[in-house]
């Protein structure tokens, strides 16, 4: 059986969890951060998971994760 290929877009967005979850990192923390507060952007570097919806698809896409 031939190996499958990963997409590896995907694999430098999400990475997959011992448990299964599919962690994702945080929007909003490239440009525009003297408006928000220091906070907002402590939280913004903690990973977050992804939707339960999408990472039916995102598991997928990462065929070894």
């Amino acid at each position: 059986m031939p190996k499958v290929k990963t997409r590896k877009a995907v694999s430098k967005r999400f990475r997959v969890t011992k448990n299964g979850k599919v962690v994702r990192s945080s929007s909003k923390k490239r440009h525009l951060l003297t408006c928000k507060s220091r906070k907002k952007k402590r939280d913004l570097r903690q990973p977050k998971n992804a939707a339960a919806s999408d990472a039916k698809n995102i598991k997928q896409m990462l065929p070894y994760a």
